[in-house]
């Protein structure tokens, strides 16, 4: 089963053949272990106790970098897939509100039901659901739309339930749950939750702080090739995003503010809609930044003239590329 975006089958679409010039920038694999911790992204796997700003916290002080920010919030009795992001990266936070979570749940049932009537219930609640946010939330509590994308009942054994569910970001489980409890006519409370997906981070890459810990006291001895795998380029962080490849020629116009115009477009992907975030960069794919896009994918490709992102938030410094004298922008 797989969140929307995991379903996307986009194709590269080339609108102008442009090369990069090998000069300046860096492709994201090729980067030190210092510009990493600079802008890097990081899957924890968040134990059962702390709160998510106490994991990301944790995490600032195990790398000793200035700054540091969760993706997600989880309760502290929740545990998974928690992304950290570092430094200038924390800037990419919240296109996470944009992607998908998926959870394992155990309910447990105030009395037995027959599984059939289980399976109906919860096959029932795929798709649009209105939900009130509980009172101990960060939230305005008003009635809410979510959508619940997939449902698997993985077991049932007597009043407990387990199951897998995707769903869209902000969506509460445990409120979810108690719902199903009420249209059973049983009561139902959780159990246990444990998060295996928040966008494009997923339990099959996740690693405790222990192991953060153990990693970046053997990069401080020279070895730094533990923290290489479980820190992740900035890129990583955006894949859940629509992409969009500039020239060489633009990128240090982007990173001065002005504004990515039709000319300055190389390559982009296929089924972009009109006011989706996002992200756009240069043919080594290095990220520049994520914006609101003002057309989609075949008026970008069909058309020469006209802006194609706004509200735009970068991420490149300025003075990675030369400034042209007349960019394509």
């Amino acid at each position: 089963m797989k969140l929307p975006f995991e379903k996307e089958d986009r194709k590269i679409l080339t609108k102008l053949e442009a090369d990069t010039d090998k000069n300046f920038g860096k492709k994201p694999e090729e980067r030190t272990i210092v510009e990493f911790l600079e802008k890097g992204v990081i899957c924890v796997n968040k134990n059962k106790g702390p709160t998510s700003h106490q994991v990301s916290d944790y995490a600032k002080k195990i790398l000793n970098v200035s700054k540091t920010g969760h993706g997600g919030t989880l309760d502290p009795a929740v545990t998974g897939v928690l992304p950290i992001a570092l430094n200038e990266a924390t800037r990419i936070l919240r296109t996470l509100l944009l992607a998908g979570k998926e959870y394992v749940a155990l309910m447990h049932l105030h009395k037995e039901v027959p599984e059939k009537k289980v399976k109906e219930i919860f096959m029932n609640s795929v798709g649009k659901i209105k939900q009130m946010p509980p009172k101990k939330s960060s939230v305005k509590r008003r009635l809410r739309e979510r959508e619940i994308y997939y449902i698997d009942v993985l077991e049932i054994k007597g009043q407990d339930v387990l199951f897998k569910i995707g769903c869209q970001s902000g969506t509460y489980i445990r409120k979810f749950i108690h719902d199903i409890g009420l249209k059973l006519k049983t009561g139902a409370n959780m159990a246990q939750l444990i998060r295996t997906k928040a966008g494009p981070f997923n339990e099959n890459e996740m690693y405790s702080l222990v192991d953060l810990k153990d990693a970046y006291e053997e990069h401080k001895e020279g070895n730094s090739k533990k923290l290489m795998n479980i820190i992740k380029p900035v890129e990583f962080g955006v894949s859940h995003l629509p992409k969009i490849w500039v020239l060489d020629s633009t990128v240090d116009s982007l990173c001065h503010g002005a504004n990515l115009n039709l000319p300055g477009i190389s390559k982009l992907e296929s089924d972009i809609n009109k006011n989706e975030t996002v992200a756009f960069f240069t043919l080594k794919n290095e990220l520049i930044g994520f914006g609101k896009c003002l057309m989609n994918s075949e008026e970008i490709l069909n058309n020469e003239k006209g802006t194609v992102i706004k509200e735009k938030t970068i991420l490149m410094k300025a003075g990675v590329y030369p400034k042209y004298e007349k960019d394509n922008n």
